[in-house]
């Protein structure tokens, strides 16, 4: 009876898990292709290499920041 009890819980939270991943796969599918095209010719999304940069700049800027308060603190 334990048996059937679990294996009653488990196809219940399969379903409600592949519920959830279906409204997911759907969310993410463009709601137009023209629009989408349009957005993606239009310059819409920035250059890997400008946010490789400002990733990097930031990270620089973390870095000297930590190694200032870390100077300040040992004074």
């Amino acid at each position: 009876m334990r048996a059937a009890f679990s294996l009653l819980a488990l196809v219940i939270v399969a379903a409600i898990v592949l519920s959830l991943a279906k409204k997911q796969a759907t969310a993410l599918k463009p709601a137009e292709p023209a629009a989408a095209s349009a957005a993606a010719t239009g310059g819409a999304l920035p250059r890997p290499k400008d946010v490789g940069q400002q990733v990097q700049s930031q990270v620089d800027d973390a870095a000297r920041r930590a190694a200032d308060a870390a100077a300040s603190a040992t004074q």
